[in-house]
């Protein structure tokens, strides 16, 4: 009797615990197929980067070619420049997009107006909703060599005016701020809420040592983001093979001029396989940008494991 008893309380316990998941997993049913639908199914495309992929063909019907379509890649002139271009550009865009998004949830946090501090999040984190060829007009307009606003003021100082699309050396600093411009608003949420939980009475120990605001941003603020810092970098490490694609294509509108600072992996990909129509090649190239990123990833969190574990993402 007393084993029945058990066995019916457990098929109970089991009823209410799964009861108790519909709503979880009812909630988690859009997520579940969004990842299935846009992630895995589309999966089935790598095996283009081993086939010599012809449009009438199909992907299955096409012939193999092994390691042909990476050979043309990693072989070809413009692989070395195009890989450091994309190292280079986003090493930089991510230092400073973190830096500036601490530095705007810092200066979020010393201000003592609830009113001003949701003001300015709603103003900053606008940006990031508008699409990359929205922000490439706004862009030109400030950019543009005949009417544009930064030449306008220019002449106003008897400096004369500049073609900025035939200046690629101008590009790097161009494509950083737009990219700070962008993502800073919405990058500094993540880091405003971890202000908001720190205790005040770190705060207030610290006053009463004497402590100045620079002292709280320095003992206190940023050791207390030092975790989501490092979360953030092994995440952004493992992208830094890819760039975002509307930065590079867009903001510089496609100009052949500026390739030699603005060309990047995703954007030769797209180059390749509209120009060329060779979707081998560009599929090969993704495909290699992918395991890069993912081998970066798992070095990334190694290292970071070793140092600190508690920092680590897995």
């Amino acid at each position: 009797m007393k084993a029945t008893t058990a066995k019916l309380k457990t098929v109970k316990n089991k009823r209410k615990v799964n009861k108790s998941q519909i709503e979880f997993w009812s909630m988690c049913i859009l997520p579940i197929l969004h990842i299935v639908v846009f992630c895995y199914i589309p999966l089935i495309g790598i095996i283009i980067a081993f086939k010599d992929y012809k449009f009438a063909r199909g992907i299955f019907g096409s012939s193999w070619c092994g390691l042909d379509n990476f050979k043309v890649f990693l072989g070809s002139t413009e692989f070395l420049h195009i890989a450091w271009n994309t190292v280079k550009m986003n090493a930089i865009i991510i230092v400073a997009d973190n830096v500036a998004a601490i530095a705007l949830a810092v200066l979020l946090y010393n201000l003592k107006s609830r009113l001003s501090t949701k003001i300015f999040q709603t103003a900053l984190i606008t940006p990031n909703f508008l699409s990359w060829v929205i922000a490439a007009y706004m862009v030109f307009a400030f950019l543009n060599p005949n009417y544009g606003l930064l030449n306008k003021i220019l002449e106003t100082f008897g400096v004369s005016a500049k073609d900025w699309y035939s200046i690629p050396g101008a590009w790097p600093y161009i494509l950083t701020i737009a990219s700070i411009w962008k993502n800073f608003g919405m990058g500094s949420i993540l880091y405003y809420a971890a202000l908001m939980g720190i205790s005040p009475e770190l705060f207030e120990a610290l006053e009463i040592d004497g402590g100045k605001r620079w002292h709280k941003i320095r003992y206190i603020m940023l050791p207390e983001l030092v975790p989501i810092i490092c979360i953030k970098l092994i995440f952004a490490i493992g992208g830094i093979f890819g760039g975002d694609f509307g930065l590079f294509y867009q903001v510089p509108r496609n100009v052949g001029a500026l390739y030699s600072t603005t060309d990047i992996i995703p954007t030769y990909i797209f180059r390749v396989m509209r120009v060329q129509g060779n979707m081998g090649v560009s599929a090969a190239a993704g495909l290699l940008q992918s395991v890069v990123g993912f081998i970066l990833v798992i070095a990334t969190n190694t290292v970071v494991k070793k140092i600190d574990p508690e920092r680590s993402l897995f």
